[in-house]
């Protein structure tokens, strides 16, 4: 065979075999390869790194979650344990000046009015501090089913219907919940 006479062997694609290659293209294109195989290899690397400092970051987030929702946890423990330390607190002096009273041997009826009228008052300032307030209703008020329990409905003459006739029992609401309704009774339709 001559120079000429090349054989050329095709491939299963159609594109020229490696007897059409001369050696310094095949060089050339394994240079390229070994190119882009280190490219890869370096952008593999870049990302195992990427991946690797994500996840770090993510266990980390992961981690300070659960530390703020202990600390979350703790405090609320501890906010119910003590939740009614002021109110006791603020209580001690009604329970002082009911023990004075009590200590007192010879009083007259005026001093023992007056010193429970004054113990009164303390209790009742001690309340408005923790923010329980009384709900009693005027004569005449529309009936609230959210703040008072009617006991009975009588005849009111001159007064309109489901209001108010008078306060059997104070109710008391606490931060604007009913912590107990007032008792009341209420006019009945005409």
């Amino acid at each position: 065979m001559n120079a000429d006479d090349t054989k050329i062997e095709p491939t299963l694609d159609g594109a020229p075999g490696p007897a059409d290659i001369s050696p310094e293209e095949s060089e050339a294109a394994a240079a390229a390869n070994e190119a882009d195989l280190a490219a890869s290899l370096s952008e593999l690397e870049s990302l195992r790194n990427k991946n690797a400092e994500l996840t770090e970051q993510y266990l980390r987030a992961q981690a300070e979650v659960q530390n703020t929702r202990r600390r979350a946890d703790d405090e609320m423990a501890k906010a119910r344990k003590f939740a009614v330390e002021s109110f006791a607190e603020s209580l001690l002096p009604v329970a002082d000046s009911l023990e004075a009273g009590l200590a007192i041997k010879e009083g007259t009826p005026e001093q023992i009015r007056e010193g429970a009228e004054a113990t009164l008052r303390q209790l009742k300032s001690a309340l408005e501090r923790n923010k329980v307030l009384e709900i009693n209703p005027a004569a005449g008020t529309k009936f609230d089913p959210h703040q008072h329990q009617a006991i009975s409905m009588v005849p009111a003459p001159g007064q309109e219907a489901n209001t108010v006739v008078a306060v059997l029992q104070k109710g008391y609401l606490i931060a604007e919940r009913v912590l107990r309704p007032a008792l009341v009774t209420v006019a009945a339709p005409q």
